[in-house]
């Protein structure tokens, strides 16, 4: 992933920020590097539906081999060797992205009742520390916490460092981290080898104390259990429990705290039941394929977020997400009314919910946007309602290229809903947004330093915008009262982001950004670096990363495809690029490419791709079906024998991810999937593009569904083995043997990785 921050670090408790000149080249590695390994062959017949084929590289897939922990072994050497020329510009890489990175990082305080939350990352350390204090001040308390906050503390409370378990285990991974209503425990799982089994502790906070009989290993998603704290386990009640493997639980609790909620949910279908904390559990509605449903109380009504078909005649997998509300006592009735539908070319993603104010999460023509609605509204009639009927304040935003995360807005009684802001050219932006007065104000931009410039964010590379705000009908003068005339810090003036729509294979318009600096960039002459994730309906993260700035300011050119399959759209964007719809998306990346090159954003000879996890099946796919589009690739935690992996339903994820890639146990379904599957199409006799494949052999997901360090390690044999013996390309394994499926956590090893990401590409690409 990109650099550590608070931003990629995020807590559900607080928001978090994140924190040209180029030869000819042959695109190929070091002559001097030895030659790669060659594992053994072990005869092996794989058959289904008819059809047999062989695979000799399955023993692979017995990660305990001897044999295959000797061959990762060999690979990494070979890595090393194939690199050792690099070694100068890696650690060039990692200087400049390391001076870039501020001394402190740190997110302003949070209220939340009678206390102040806030992180930060002390300087010189990897991670950060989860804190609050009393709100004492009763005036210009927020100047007071900064100042705190960059000067040193006074009465802080340190709730959890992520450094000390570091320190203490050699790795940590915080899957996630809560503070009780009450503000008296904490309670956060963490990861400490990397195989994602967490240990669940609840600390408590009155005296810095772990709660004895806790902590608990292996926490999965499976069953709710209740259980006093300080209490014997036999008297743990069970509550809920799932059956299907195929499903995942989730508890929380509604905003205002008056029920807990159990939400069982798979890819795409979810069972919601909601409890009084002193009453019991009652089911909201049954589970329906394809449905989904979100709940949140105000004041004896429920809101609920859902798919749910509207009309007879709708599939419940096509149906868009709307909003439907009614009195809590009617909830289990499944009679609710007062349905809000988006709108024309609207979709509707997520809420939240205050004492005076109901938040929409839309995304209009692909463009994310935020909006409230006053809640003293009158609901009270029976037809079916448009957002625009109910007079919303859409947040103002930057650009059209904006991504935003929800801070944790946990004061319910709050008229503040707080955001992140990002882009490809703003560094994140914290904002404050009053919902009553309808006004925001910035809160906190990240520092930045050692632009291109020498400069940082006071230079004068940076504009102030205050014209360009999305949905130009709450750009009026009242929607910025107060605000005096403080704009948008963004780095427009060196980098060009653009944002294009590529036409597909099927005529339909993908949105492809692309990014540049001004002063660098060659057109048909710069390298270019192309980016697509395509599944699970997740919105491709754009938002802001210094580290990116090491290829822009050597005349790369950044790209990001919004492929199918992926978010940011309606739910038809995702259902047309997964399942029977898959090959959509590898054509969406494949054209996004050619629009590059054909464009002139890209030189012909150098178009790399890369991709994580799930996203490199789309790069492996591609790269099968046109070998000469891109020169290079980089791989992370690998998804690339689809086919072959899903076959197998003993995997603990297998079921989960039929409803996303298609079930192989159906053999129309095998087929198609079989069409696409990296490792099951990889022509023989051509020239392959060189390629760095990363994998860590502690990612628990190798005994999963996807990213096994096995599936790496079998693709990469078997390129090798079909690839031209002419070419004097290189394919490249190395994997991480500390780290997990997210690799190495601190923001120090993460920007090693990425120096060794970005000195591979320009590398091949002669830079």
């Amino acid at each position: 992933m990109a650099q550590t921050s608070l931003r990629t670090c995020r807590l559900e408790l607080l928001p978090a920020i994140s924190s040209a000149l180029y030869r000819a080249g042959a695109h190929t590695l070091a002559s001097s590097s030895p030659p790669p390994p060659v594992p053994k062959k072990i005869p092996y017949e794989a058959s289904a539906h008819g059809l047999t084929w062989q695979d000799p590289y399955h023993w692979m897939k017995n990660t305990n081999d001897p044999d295959f922990i000797n061959h990762l072994n060999h690979e990494n050497s070979y890595a090393q060797a194939s690199m050792s020329d690099t070694q100068t510009l890696q650690r060039t890489l990692f200087s400049e992205m390391k001076n870039r990175m501020p001394s402190k990082i740190s997110t302003p305080p949070e209220r939340w009742g009678p206390w102040l939350y806030y992180q930060y990352i002390p300087e010189g350390k990897e991670y950060p520390l989860l804190c609050r204090r009393l709100e004492t001040e009763k005036s210009g308390w927020l100047q007071t916490v900064f100042h705190n906050v960059r000067g040193g503390f006074g009465k802080e409370e340190i709730l959890l460092d992520w450094n000390e378990i570091a320190e203490k285990y050699g790795y940590v991974h915080v899957g996630t981290c809560r503070v009780s209503p009450d503000h008296n425990f904490l309670a956060y799982t963490i990861d400490t080898s990397g195989d994602e089994q967490f240990m669940l502790q609840i600390k408590d906070l009155r005296n810095q104390c772990i709660v004895p009989r806790l902590p608990v290993d292996g926490v999965v998603s499976l069953a709710v259990l209740c259980t006093k704290l300080g209490s014997d386990s036999t008297d743990d009640a069970p509550i809920f429990t799932e059956g299907d493997s195929g499903f995942c639980v989730d508890i929380t609790s509604t905003k205002d705290g008056k029920f807990i909620t159990v939400n069982s949910n798979s890819r795409a279908s979810s069972e919601e039941d909601a409890t009084n904390p002193l009453g019991g559990l009652r089911r909201v509605h049954k589970r329906v394929p394809g449905v989904q449903y979100f709940l949140e109380h105000h004041y004896g009504f429920f809101y609920i977020l859902t798919n749910y078909p509207l009309s007879e005649n709708e599939e419940c997998s096509s149906g868009d997400y709307y909003l439907a509300r009614c009195r809590a006592e009617k909830l289990y009735s499944a009679n609710w009314q007062n349905i809000i539908l988006p709108g024309e070319d609207i979709s509707l993603q997520d809420m939240d919910i205050f004492d005076g104010h109901l938040v929409l999460f839309v995304s209009k023509k692909g463009v994310p946007m935020l909006c409230s609605i006053d809640l003293s509204i009158n609901f009270e009639c029976k037809y079916q309602m448009e957002i625009e009927n109910l007079n919303p304040w859409f947040f103002p935003l930057p650009s059209s290229s904006c991504s935003i995360v929800p801070g944790s807005n946990h004061d319910f009684m709050s008229s503040v809903y707080r955001a992140v802001l990002s882009s490809p050219v703003m560094p994140d932006m914290i904002v404050d947004y009053d919902m009553s007065r309808q006004t925001f104000s910035i809160v906190q931009q990240e520092e930045l330093r050692g632009t291109s410039d020498g400069a940082g964010l006071n230079s004068a590379a940076c504009e102030l915008e205050t014209n360009e705000v999305i949905d130009t009908r709450n750009c009026e003068d009242n929607n910025y009262q107060n605000s005096g005339l403080q704009g948008w810090k963004v780095l427009s003036r060196l980098y060009s982001c653009e944002r294009k729509e590529v036409v597909s294979h099927d005529g339909v318009k993908i949105p492809l950004t692309i990014l540049y600096s001004r002063k660098a960039w060659l057109r048909d002459q710069s390298p270019g670096l192309l980016q697509a994730y395509g599944a699970y309906g997740e919105v491709l993260d754009k938002g802001w990363c210094t580290d990116r700035l090491c290829l822009l300011d050597r005349g790369w050119v950044v790209a990001f495809a919004d492929v199918r399959g992926g978010g940011g759209g309606d739910s038809s964007w995702h259902k047309f690029g997964s399942g029977l719809y898959k090959r959509n998306s590898i054509h969406d990346l494949t054209s996004c490419g050619k629009y590059l090159v054909n464009e002139g954003y890209v030189c012909k000879d150098k178009l790399c791709a890369i991709g994580y996890s799930a996203g490199c099946l789309l790069v492996g796919a591609a790269i099968n079906m046109y070998p000469k589009l891109f020169c290079a690739a980089i791989l992370k935690v690998p998804f690339l024998d689809i086919c072959n992996t899903m076959l197998d339903p003993s995997l603990p994820l297998t079921k989960l991810d039929y409803e996303e890639f298609g079930n192989p146990q159906i053999q129309s379904q095998f087929e198609y999937i079989r069409s696409y599957s990296p490792y099951d199409n990889i022509p023989s006799g051509v020239c392959h593009p060189s390629v760095l494949v990363t994998a860590s052999f502690h990612d628990a997901r190798q005994n999963h569904i996807l990213v096994g360090v096995w599936e790496a390690a079998k693709w990469v044999a078997k390129v090798r083995d079909r690839m031209c013996s002419a070419c004097s390309h290189s394919v490249i394994l190395k994997t991480n043997t500390t780290g997990g499926h997210f690799g190495e956590g601190g923001r120090y090893s993460q920007c090693e990785e990425t120096a060794y990401d970005y000195a591979f590409l320009m590398k091949i690409c002669g830079d």
